[in-house]
């Protein structure tokens, strides 16, 4: 769509320039609005508000991290444990704690599900009620140097 002028004085060709002015007037009078409402938006109006008193907020539960390796080996907050029956000794107590701790379920990729389940079925049994599972948001396997730490 060629755009000529409206002279008569005109070849035939089409204008190659764009009119800024309106623009420039619109920016202008935006301007004199912004610079107007600008000090309207920083006025504060003074209140008393009233003053009440409120109960301390909830006690955070306790939160156990419980991973299991490739092998099936189990760890209480990165400390060994010897099998599933220290496990659910260990859960047993936890579950008495108020408030009830959560238990935040970390396992290898490799590791056979028969574990898990084994795993989840002692917190079940023990009175533990809230499991997590933690996974690796990215969802690649770790770098060979990470594996080395």
């Amino acid at each position: 769509m060629a755009f000529g002028s409206l002279g008569s004085g005109s070849n035939g060709q089409p204008m190659a320039e764009i009119n800024t002015t309106p623009l420039v007037d619109v920016m202008l009078v935006l301007l004199v609005i912004f610079i107007i409402t600008a000090p309207l938006l920083t006025h504060a109006i003074r209140l008393d508000l009233p003053r009440a008193e409120a109960p301390p907020a909830a006690e955070k539960p306790e939160t156990i991290a419980l991973s299991i390796d490739a092998a099936g080996g189990l760890y209480w907050n990165n400390d060994p444990l010897d099998g599933i029956a220290t496990l659910s000794a260990r859960l047993a107590d936890a579950a008495t704690r108020t408030p009830p701790p959560e238990l935040h379920l970390r396992a290898d990729r490799d590791t056979r599900y028969q574990r898990i389940a084994e795993v989840m079925s002692a917190a079940r049994s023990a009175g533990v009620t809230n499991i997590g599972f933690v996974t690796d948001p990215t969802g690649l396997p770790p770098s060979p140097a990470a594996a080395a730490r």
